[in-house]
């Protein structure tokens, strides 16, 4: 008798659960399809849908051109944040080295303290190290107002979790697989390579979306170290909240948009993403 109505009641605490999930997602859908007054007054549902407001969107701004920069930023920081991580969790697993429990638990410190606390210290030491280039060495190196200065702080901002996440895999690989492919004559790299990498792809995806979902919501340090040529999606957005004119309506179909490629991603790595969460939780 309980077992009949134990069964009803987790499908129904599920469904409530999905749906305060889905809440804001579906009320920004239904924002994006309202007009400028409806969202103000709080209305629940439009009265007819504003389709012109995804038209708009391209029209009032380049956001064509902010997508191209969220792609290209995140796309690059995902790329070398997960190099740096795959290597660097991997020595962290496999060699045994003075220090390394204490390195490891370092690196996961690092987490605990408010990425806000860097933005002031990183800006003026940009500044300090374009102007030194450019009077020692007579380059021109541009950290602020480029992509370069980004990508190189979202790389070190996401390595340190990342070399966390994908530590765990690797220890979980047996090594008795790496030794017997240097028996049969692969050298240590090739053994990484072809072996390990292979069965840590789980991991690896897993890491790649933590990172590149990261940085595509990242606001703070895109507005500061972007320029008008560089800003990506996030900083796009705030571009429609004014000081005398808040287009709520386009902000919502914008955030709308930019859902669209991370949907994508996501899909796209899926599979090894389910395998790599349930991997991480039965494996220490």
């Amino acid at each position: 008798m309980e077992e009949r109505w134990l069964r009803p009641l987790a499908y129904l605490a599920l469904a409530l659960a999905l749906l305060f999930q889905l809440g804001p997602v579906l009320f920004m859908v239904n924002a994006s399809l309202m007009t400028q007054l409806g969202v103000a007054t709080g209305a629940l549902f439009p009265k007819a849908p504003q389709w012109g407001n995804y038209l708009e969107l391209w029209r009032v701004v380049p956001f064509l051109h902010y997508l191209k920069n969220s792609l290209l930023v995140c796309g690059l920081t995902t790329f070398l944040a997960l190099l740096v991580a795959t290597f660097a969790a991997y020595a962290l697993a496999r060699f045994r080295f003075p220090g390394a429990e204490l390195f490891g638990g370092s690196v996961l410190a690092t987490q605990f303290i408010p990425g806000i606390l860097f933005l002031i210290p990183l800006y003026l030491m940009y500044i300090a190290f374009q102007n030194w280039a450019r009077e020692a060495l007579g380059l021109e190196v541009r950290l602020v107002g480029s992509y370069t200065g980004l990508v190189l702080t979202y790389t070190a901002f996401f390595v340190p979790f990342s070399i966390w996440i994908l530590r765990g895999f690797f220890a979980s690989i047996p090594k008795e697989l790496e030794e017997a492919a240097l028996v049969d004559g692969a050298t240590p790299f090739q053994a990484f390579f072809w072996v390990i990498l292979p069965l840590a792809l789980p991991g690896l995806a897993a890491t790649a979306v933590y990172i590149f979902l990261a940085a595509w919501d990242e606001l703070l340090f895109a507005q500061i170290l972007t320029s008008e040529a560089t800003a990506t999606l996030p900083v796009g957005l705030r571009t429609f909240v004014g000081n005398y004119q808040n287009r709520y309506d386009l902000v919502m179909a914008g955030a709308t948009v930019a859902v669209l490629p991370v949907l994508l991603f996501f899909f796209l790595v899926q599979r090894q993403l389910i395998q790599g969460l349930t991997a991480g939780a039965v494996k220490g």
